[in-house]
């Protein structure tokens, strides 16, 4: 691995700077491919983004920046293209600070800034060698999330594609509601890839890295929403970061009956006794109750059953100190028994394991 340090001018980045969108970015006279496959979207707020032109009006010294040489010649940033960006799309009047567009300031202002001098590393060495210097430098500012690691490592036909449908700010717009995240920091992809591999992230994009197209996640993710809905046609927000993609491997092939699953729903939001809504939708499925976190008693509850009792477990008659035994729902919770004083036992932690099935 080979790193040349370099002073570029801003006027020299900024020059010939061209955002294509989809086509991507490119600086430095074309020379520069400013935002390579494995590189997120713009994702610098404003204060950020407004930061970067302050640092640079002020002369104080703004952050190295790293750059790739690749085999033609020509360079591919590694680290710093939000700030790359940030200065191109000042430059060309994308924006203005204070009031202030670029073309706004006096000659001498625009003539400081194009003439600012950026620290530049020229990396230069095999592909793996720079993807491990890129995970490497990959410790301060908007650090990559792993699913973008993982981009830049299967960087490829495949990514591509497949960061047109989950990634980019003009993707459709399909299943949004259904998933947790950021779309342009890959969260949308990484959950549709852990779906679709059941948890195999690395090798699914291992296999399909060299592939023309990410057609089989798209159409398997449309799948997975247009079943969800079909399902569960009535949305509610609890509805938004279930894992319904391994749901949907398990259960898309059994017959299911969406009213009689929505009356069940209905009854489980009205319950006091279930804590985490969101896991109804996997209980009505799994009939897990531990997706549901019933409410459980209460240390004066317990307390109230120990002394109650006498400290006797009612199961094998014996006497237990109260930190020995653990409350248990007389009448269970799934035949409508309630988390109330009345309902609540001490058994002793063996035949409450017993009796639970632990």
């Amino acid at each position: 691995m080979k790193i040349e340090q370099k002073k570029i001018t801003v006027g020299e980045l900024s020059k010939g700077y061209q955002d294509n969108a989809e086509e991507g970015v490119i600086g430095f006279s074309g020379k520069l491919d400013i935002r390579p496959p494995y590189q997120r979207e713009f994702i610098y707020k404003d204060k950020q983004r407004d930061a970067v032109i302050n640092t640079v009006t002020k002369d104080f010294p703004l952050n190295v920046m790293y750059w790739a040489v690749r085999d033609d010649g020509n360079f591919e940033v590694i680290d710093g293209q939000q700030r790359t960006i940030s200065l191109c799309r000042y430059v060309a009047g994308d924006f203005s600070i204070n009031g202030l567009a670029f073309h706004n300031l006096q000659k001498d202002k625009r003539e400081q800034i194009l003439n600012y001098p950026l620290m530049v590393y020229l990396c230069s060495g095999s592909a793996s060698e720079k993807l491990d210097w890129f995970t490497t430098i990959n410790i301060a500012g908007e650090k990559l999330t792993d699913q973008e690691l993982k981009n830049a490592v299967y960087a490829g036909s495949w990514v591509s594609d497949a960061k047109r449908y989950f990634s980019k700010n003009n993707r459709p717009k399909i299943g949004d509601d259904y998933l947790s995240g950021i779309a342009i920091r890959q969260e949308f992809l990484e959950t549709a890839i852990n779906w679709i591999s059941k948890g195999k992230i690395k090798d699914y994009m291992s296999t399909h890295q060299h592939d023309s197209n990410a057609n089989e996640l798209w159409l398997y993710f449309q799948a997975v929403i247009n079943w969800v809905k079909v399902t569960f046609p009535k949305y509610r927000r609890e509805m938004k970061g279930i894992p319904w993609g391994l749901l949907y491997n398990d259960f898309k092939d059994k017959k299911l009956d969406s009213k009689k699953l929505e009356k069940e729903i209905t009854e489980l939001m009205l319950d006091d006794d279930v804590t985490k809504k969101s896991g109804i939708y996997i209980y009505v499925l799994t009939k897990e109750e531990k997706y549901l976190n019933i409410r459980t008693f209460t240390p004066n509850q317990k307390r109230e059953a120990y002394e109650r009792q006498k400290g006797i477990c009612p199961k094998c008659k014996k006497h237990f100190e109260i930190d020995e035994m653990e409350a248990d729902h007389i009448k269970p919770w799934h035949e409508g028994g309630k988390t109330l004083s009345e309902n609540c036992q001490m058994l002793c932690k063996q035949d409450n394991r017993i009796k639970s099935g632990k």
